[in-house]
Order: structure tokens, then sequence, then C-alpha cells
């Protein structure tokens, strides 16, 4: 029998994530860039480079699932799915419920609360705010002048923190800019905008279970983990290539849509 495929583009607020799984779950290859303003040809480019990568014509993909804030500008996906669903199911490819997903987007964060059987119990998103998300540590970095890529070293390395007691992005950057001036150590700073983001986590729900972290800003700054680790007792865990999490579980899905077709 031949090798089948399916195809997942997760649409974000900030990036697009395009996956292809073969059909025992395997990554084929994937795709990530910026969503920007036309998420119909960020999908588009997003999936024929991952084509690419894996070496296939779109005609070999005979099912394709979209996700993300963006799902329903993905004209050639067969079906949309919720992120919630995605990232769950994108999670439970790699480890058994129960366990809590907490996926810490660009825009938004997520609590995904499944069960031993993989049946979501809650889900809980953050208030309509920045704060604790990829976009306020984008704007943290405007303001002290360092490129994103550098502050999960600097949060990392530092030997102390400067505690933030601001709830808003825009706050949070003036207090900032007060840091500055009053003189504290750069590194301290950013340990402590990392700790605010993980406070804003923690103030959505309980961590229980298994927590899976999923998303760019855990990808890109897994120090994240290591602070959250030291609220819970439980084990804190990270899946293969966290960014892509939602869009391998929209793959995952468009390979069951297969076999179900098919039945």
């Amino acid at each position: 029998m031949a090798e089948r495929f399916g195809g997942g583009i997760d649409v974000g607020s900030c990036t697009t994530k395009a996956v292809i799984v073969n059909d025992k779950g395997v990554i084929v290859s994937s795709h990530v860039l910026y969503s920007g303003t036309d998420f119909d040809s960020a999908s588009r480019t997003a999936w024929a480079e991952a084509l690419k990568k894996a070496g296939l014509d779109s005609q070999e993909v005979s099912s394709i699932v979209s996700t993300g804030y963006g799902r329903r500008s993905v004209p050639f996906s067969s079906m949309a799915i919720t992120e919630i669903s995605c990232h769950g199911r994108g999670c439970l490819h790699f480890f058994e419920g129960p366990i809590t997903v907490v996926d810490i987007g660009g825009q938004d964060n997520k609590i995904i609360k499944l069960d031993s059987r993989g049946q979501r119990v809650s889900f809980k998103m953050n208030r309509k705010c920045a704060a604790g998300t990829g976009a306020f540590l984008e704007e943290m970095s405007l303001r002290l002048r360092l490129p994103l890529e550098d502050l999960d070293g600097l949060a990392r390395s530092a030997d102390g923190e400067v505690a933030l007691g601001s709830y808003c992005t825009v706050f949070s950057a003036t207090e900032v800019l007060e840091k500055i001036k009053a003189g504290h150590p750069v590194d301290r700073i950013v340990r402590g905008i990392f700790h605010s983001v993980v406070k804003r986590v923690l103030e959505m729900d309980t961590l229980t279970d298994t927590v899976v972290l999923t998303g760019g800003v855990i990808e890109h700054n897994p120090f994240l983990a290591d602070l959250i680790r030291q609220y819970t007792d439980n084990p804190v865990v990270v899946p293969p290539h966290a960014q892509i999490t939602g869009a391998l579980g929209a793959a995952l899905y468009a390979l069951e849509n297969e076999d179900s077709a098919a039945a």
C-alpha cells in the first residue's frame, strides 16, 4: 500500500505553520513564517514550502486540516478545526492523558485540560490583553533595544531578578524604562519580564497532571519552562518542535478524517 500523508496548517495571528505527517504519524516536513496581513497568501506559501521540503506534490496529500486564528482563510483545506482541539491532539501524540496543555501564543494564552481518554475537561483563555504573550515579549525587547532571540539567554544567566508589578503591557513598558533609569542590570530586568509571563499563565488556572507547554514562545524561550517548574510539583514537559504542535494536531486529524471517509 502506498504511503499516505496528511497536512495541517495553523494560521496564527503572528505566525503560520504548515506540517505534513505520514500515516505512521511521523513529521515529514514543516515550515513556519510570519502571517502578516494576508492569511490566504501566508497559508499558501507555508504549504508550498512544506511540500517542497517533503519532496511531494499537492496531489499526494489527500487531506488538509486548517486551524488557528485564521483557519477560515485557507481555501484549499479539507476542513477547519479549532486550535483548542488541534493543540490537544498534537500534545497527545507525544504524551498520554490526563494532561494540562499550556499554549503561550503570540496574542493570547490558552490552558486546555484533557482527561485520560483525551477528552477535553476544561478550557480557559487569558483576558483580552497581550500581557504574558509573545507580543508582550516583543514589546519588551523593543523597549530594551535587544534582539528578541537574546532574551532567553539573558534571563537564564541573571543572578537575580527585578520584579515587575504591572499587569498591563503598556504600563509594564513604562515600568521597564523606570528600572533601566534606576540602573538595574538588564539581565535581571529580563528575568523579571519572564517571571511576569509565568505569573500571567498561573493566574489563569491551576496546573494539574502532566503540564505540556506549547507555542513559539516556549520553543524560542525554553527558560520559561524552568520557571514554571518552580511553581508546580507536577511534571512540566515540552513536545518536540513546540511551535508547530497545533499544525501537527491538524495534520493528524487530516489523516483520521481520511480514514473515516474511506471506512
